[in-house]
């Protein structure tokens, strides 16, 4: 059997994911596959960059924590399809979390308006929820 937490418990862990990464994280939309973990150097075309709202995070419920406030982009930096993202403390060098890139519907872990992008676009991540395992 594996480890079970309550839902108090994952909803603690999830709340403590934003407390450790901060006010101002800056998220990073990337081509191509993910590293293959935070450590590792970024990994494809930087496509865009955008600091989230100051309080980026709704607090978690139910053992989930969804996006808060909108997060946009008004000028792409580049022309590519999205695939993954990475979430950085406000310097924007360390990576506290990664994961995939799809459209609305897509499935991915985060989802996006649309994930062919071109440079100078307006860019709208349109979902964002995490889970916490072990329920």
């Amino acid at each position: 059997m594996a480890v079970q937490y309550s839902v108090a418990a994952r909803d603690d862990r999830l709340d403590a994911l934003e407390t450790t990464i901060g006010v101002s994280a800056v998220l990073k939309i990337f081509t191509g596959a993910a590293p293959a973990n935070c450590a590792n150097a970024n990994a494809g075309t930087e496509l865009v960059s955008m600091t989230l709202p100051s309080d980026w995070m709704a607090a978690a419920s139910s053992g989930t924590k969804a996006k808060s406030g909108t997060w946009e982009d008004t000028s792409a930096d580049a022309t590519g399809t999205a695939a993954h993202f990475r979430i950085y403390a406000s310097d924007g060098t360390t990576c506290h979390l990664q994961g995939t890139v799809t459209a609305t519907s897509g499935g991915g872990d985060m989802e996006l308006d649309n994930v062919s992008i071109a440079s100078g676009q307006t860019v709208t991540v349109s979902t964002f929820t995490i889970t916490a395992g072990n329920a």
